[in-house]
């Protein structure tokens, strides 16, 4: 971690006294120390930075990004990187009545007296959170209240290829993966302080910078319906499209082999190995699958050295395979192989998500869960063939339950299927085959497992709907989204299908909140104008809205009327095909016209190959490598 690193001999001097830390739920969130958590000499560095996940330490520890950013920031010698999340509700009061200002997790210092405050903004539901965070640090709200007194704020991660709605609360983005530019960020703003310039200055030196992008330099002029006109640069040298940084040497960059390892038990107490980036598959609700292309996969090698290494380092006894599609990764049975030989004998576990149900997932899967068969899970999103192939799942019905079938034939007897509803062009039929596909699946029980062969006699299916919600950069970003009220009479019609069923008996229902949806719905496809909307309903106590008990909706409609904003004019209404669109300004690599495309075979009903089968000239082949430049005998792989 560099020389500057020390040993914690001594114990840092805790922000909390003792007194409020006996006062709050898990105290061991607030006290940094962990296991592999980097202190360095403050006197020794130039920049200091603290790496904020807006939500609570348990969900924050989990996330993977951060992990691979503080480490890659704590191995600059200039440079020491902090960690800080969202403060739980008791001690966000406790905070606030005696003043106590939010710290870095390893310093225990102020997060107001650090060069920068990095946020990922994993999901949209956070957005109150950010503000939380801000306003516990001391810095102003509204990016143009900062002065050089406060620190730079900067946000990444999956939302910010839609920016615009948290655009005020910003000093700049960065639009992409984090391997790539920082170095250079932080050199040009360790200039800009040398040379003693105004902070304006250092932001349009910053949006020079390929992937980064400063809201303050743009301008947004709007038509009288309210849709955009234009969004250009507020002056000359800004650049009018910011294109997203990728990392295609993904075998050789920066990943954690010293995880920190939390004191408490967090949502994913696991080491997690990346094994590649980006998915082939190009489904059409998918957001992920167009902003990470092209795939790009680790080497075997390197994923053994690390599976190892981590594992020593943390002392966890779980590993997961991280990626979109796990399947798909071409070296998968050389590295299970060896995971396989080295976790068994230690007695550590293997988690294996996103795979697909098919006949070496589950001889896989039998073997690494050969003692203890929990559930597994496939996603078929649409109960009937017609809209699968409308969002281009690639997903037969034959496929599903030949899959089911072996899953019964190797012991499993509980399956989790997750479905959308509100999808474009779905009719009641495609909404009843959601029952009618979890009762087949019920009846391939029944009739591959032999009466002396069931545990207990019975199977569990267990469907669980969440409700679609259109993205930026995915062909369905012009689609329209069901109001409250058309989601909530799918949901019921999907649950009196399912008591319909012969085998109603061994299926369970779950589904989500309508108008967590909704509000979700606004800020994905969000224009500047939701900022307000946000800052108010912070102030009237909207916070953590990612957790449904504390989830307030009527003071987030108040917002919207004191506004004078419509949410039907971000949600349900269909977008026109020439519709300038608040993140157009930005490209993720696929292109407006590809995505159309996708729209137009969507509502055709036509089904794209995946990319390994056929190029469909998404626009990602310009970065130069992965699955673009495999041969695939089409004419386009090289």
């Amino acid at each position: 971690m560099g020389k500057h690193a020390l040993q914690k001999q001594t114990v840092q001097k805790l922000a909390l006294t003792d007194e409020i830390l006996l006062r709050v739920e898990k105290p061991a969130r607030y006290i940094g120390n962990e296991v592999n958590a980097v202190v360095k000499d403050k006197e020794k560095v130039d920049v200091r930075m603290a790496m904020c996940f807006p939500d609570v330490y348990e969900i924050g520890m989990s996330h993977l990004g951060i992990q691979i950013l503080y480490d890659m920031f704590n191995r600059f010698e200039d440079v020491w990187c902090e960690r800080v999340y969202s403060p739980w509700l008791d001690l966000d009061r406790i905070m606030r009545e005696e003043h106590i200002p939010l710290f870095g997790l390893e310093s225990q210092e102020p997060v107001k007296d650090l060069d920068f405050l990095a946020i990922t903004i994993q999901y949209e539901m956070c957005y109150t959170n950010i503000l939380q965070v801000l306003d516990l640090s001391g810095i102003p709200l509204r990016a143009e209240e900062r002065t050089w007194g406060h620190p730079v704020v900067i946000g990444g991660g999956p939302c910010t290829y839609n920016p615009e709605p948290i655009a005020e609360f910003f000093d700049l983005f960065y639009i992409g993966e984090g391997e790539t530019r920082y170095r250079e960020l932080l050199d040009v703003y360790k200039k800009a302080r040398r040379e003693g310039v105004e902070r304006e200055e250092f932001l349009r030196r910053a949006a020079k910078v390929p992937g980064i992008y400063v809201p303050s330099l743009y301008r947004v002029e709007y038509k009288e319906d309210g849709t955009i006109r234009t969004m250009v640069p507020v002056e000359d040298g800004i650049p009018a499209t910011v294109r997203k940084e990728i990392e295609m040497e993904v075998s050789d960059t920066y990943y954690p082999k010293k995880p920190v390892v939390p004191f408490i038990k967090v949502t994913q107490d696991r080491v997690v190995l990346e094994i590649q980036r980006g998915c082939i598959r190009g489904c059409r609700f998918c957001q992920a699958g167009q902003l990470y292309r092209p795939v790009r996969e680790r080497d075997v090698d390197m994923l053994k050295e690390y599976a190892l290494d981590m594992l020593k380092n943390t002392g966890h006894e779980e590993i997961s395979l991280s990626s979109l599609s796990s399947s798909d990764y071409s070296k998968l049975p050389e590295l299970l192989d060896f995971l396989l030989g080295e976790c068994s004998r230690r007695n550590i576990n293997i988690s294996l998500p996103s795979l697909r149900i098919d006949a070496f997932s589950l001889d896989v899967m039998g073997k690494v869960q050969d003692v203890k068969k929990s559930s597994l899970t496939f996603a078929p999103e649409a109960g009937s063939q017609r809209l699968r192939d409308v969002i281009n799942k690639g997903l037969t019905e034959s496929v599903i339950l030949d899959g089911a079938a072996m899953a019964f034939e190797g012991g499993w007897t509980r399956v989790k299927l997750y479905f959308m509803l509100g999808l474009p062009t779905e009719n009641e039929e495609d909404i009843r085959g959601i029952g009618d596909l979890c009762n087949k699946i019920a009846a391939v029980f029944f009739e591959t497992v032999p009466k002396e062969k069931r545990v207990n006699g019975k199977v569990q299916i267990v469907a669980s709907t969440s409700f679609f919600i259109p993205k930026p950069f995915t062909p369905f970003q012009w689609a329209p989204m069901c109001t409250k009220e058309e989601f909530l009479e799918k949901a019921y019609l999907t649950r009196s299908s399912i008591k319909e069923q012969l085998n109603q008996k061994s299926i369970k229902y779950n589904w989500h909140e309508a108008d967590v949806s909704v509000l979700e719905g606004v800020f994905a496809r969000g224009d500047r104008k939701i900022s307000e909307v946000i800052r108010k309903a912070y102030e009237k106590g909207c916070l953590f809205d990612a957790w449904s008990e504390y989830f307030k909706n009527d003071l987030w409609l108040e917002c919207f009327d004191e506004c004078g904003l419509d949410i039907g004019f971000y949600t349900t209404r269909e977008r026109m095909p020439d519709e300038v669109f608040p993140w157009d300004f930005l490209d993720c690599g696929v292109t407006k016209e590809f995505l159309a495309r996708e729209w137009k075979k969507a509502m055709e009903e036509t089904v794209s190959p995946n990319c390994r089968m056929q190029c469909q000239g998404c626009g990602a082949s310009r970065f130069g490598g992965g699955v673009c430049f495999e041969d695939r005998g089409d004419g386009y792989g090289t």
